[in-house]
């Protein structure tokens, strides 16, 4: 798998620090990957210490640079510090991900409280959390936001009520600091992927439903995570400094089909 960009210049985010939550795999690991090849220093958080130590070493194997400190994101005192850590280390960050997450798969009635209650705490507070824990370190007036949402977040999708509610709240929370930190020169996007192999979750369906979910995308195929890390580094490049509080859909059209679509799906 690549970690550059086929068009945009290597050295496009040199001498930018970069804060990451979710590093330690999937999506996010692509993403700090992507940015350390475009020469951004990388500050991860993340629960599991040996899991973001393991994207380090990726990144310093490929020349890039980054450090990880463990917190949860559902911890607003613990990211606070992490964040101040990270800055000390590499300086103010010019650019902040927030992509920790969790999901399952469950009806309504069977979701526990404490259940919806971990997704909300870890997609919507973490977000707000990174945002939050990161704004006293901005570097200046030219800082790029980023969340991770979900297409569920714009439409409803059977056996997943909390991820729903969960990740139309983080859409609402972007378009909301959007306004708000404009005047600082503060962009907040969100970006909202599909299906994407290499995930756990995406490799997860891929080996039980792979061939049925793939016969109903529009491009026929899940994405890969280099697609994903990419559109990213887009997003946060000068090529998009009139851009905030969007939600970009990098997710293969499988939001133009609608979540009952893909009900026996979700529920076999």
């Amino acid at each position: 798998m690549s970690m550059h960009s086929l068009y945009l210049p290597k050295d496009l985010l040199a001498g930018e620090t970069v804060l990451i939550t979710g590093a330690g795999s999937g999506i996010n690991q692509g993403i700090a990957r992507m940015f350390a090849a475009h020469g951004a220093r990388v500050v991860m958080i993340g629960r599991r210490q040996e899991k973001l130590d393991e994207t380090r070493a990726l990144i310093e194997q490929a020349g890039g640079e980054a450090i990880g400190f463990s917190a949860d994101v559902r911890d607003a005192a613990a990211m606070d510090a992490a964040a101040q850590k990270g800055a000390e280390h590499f300086g103010a960050y010019e650019i902040v991900v927030a992509g920790a997450a969790g999901n399952f798969l469950a009806p309504a009635e069977k979701i526990s409280s404490n259940g919806f209650s971990a997704v909300v705490d870890i997609d919507l507070k973490g977000t707000f959390h990174t945002f939050k824990a990161a704004l006293p370190h901005f570097a200046g007036s030219n800082v790029k936001c980023l969340a991770i949402t979900a297409p569920q977040s714009q439409m409803p999708m059977p056996y997943q009520a909390h991820v729903c509610a969960a990740k139309a709240a983080v859409d609402m929370l972007v378009k909301t600091l959007a306004i708000e930190w404009g005047k600082r020169g503060v962009r907040v996007n969100a970006l909202s992927p599909g299906y994407v192999a290499g995930t756990v979750g995406g490799d997860l369906l891929s080996a039980n439903k792979g061939d049925d979910i793939r016969h109903r995308l529009p491009l026929g195929r899940f994405a890969m995570i280099d697609e994903m890390a990419q559109m990213a580094l887009l997003m946060v490049s000068p090529l998009t400094n009139y851009m905030t509080g969007q939600i970009v859909a990098l997710d293969g059209g499988v939001s133009l089909l609608g979540g009952a679509a893909m009900l026996d799906i979700a529920g076999g």
